[in-house]
């Protein structure tokens, strides 16, 4: 088994997020040269954490400061990722709109796209709220 564990502070207005980005992306890179898994799922694995970690450095910051904290297993072609932030409750099973990508891109509402790509493209998404920190787990699979 390949762990690795991550620590994101953010202080808005004096970090830019896509510097929380670079970390995440090296991290899953390290990983995937480590233990040679397929560059589908590095690319699926960035997407999503891209997604979660952008939306609560951006929307769920309170007071300014945002703590992330990353684990990431690789084990048996299954990425286990589990991220826990101190930011605003936010549920994305529950509290993500769910867009209809059935009406042209000009008619449909803003938000909800990300989440939907991220339930999507991962398996087993749970969450929980627990001593004020959300906590997302959720796993990426190899598709070979």
């Amino acid at each position: 088994m390949l762990q690795k564990s991550l620590r994101i502070s953010y202080l808005e207005g004096t970090e830019k997020p896509t510097d929380a980005l670079l970390i995440i992306e090296k991290a899953l890179n390290d990983m995937s040269k480590a233990a040679d898994w397929p560059i589908s799922l590095t690319m699926r694995a960035n997407l999503i954490l891209e997604e979660l970690v952008l939306n609560t450095l951006t929307y769920g910051s309170v007071g300014g400061l945002t703590g992330i904290d990353i684990e990431l297993q690789f084990q048996d072609n299954k990425l286990s990722v589990q991220i826990i932030d101190d930011g605003a409750e936010f549920n994305p099973l529950v509290d993500a709109p769910i867009p209809d990508t059935n009406l042209p891109l000009q008619d449909r509402a803003i938000g909800g796209l990300g989440v939907f790509l991220v339930k999507t493209m991962s398996q087993d998404l749970a969450y929980k709220r627990e001593n004020n920190r959300n906590h997302l787990q959720f796993n990426v699979v190899s598709e070979s």
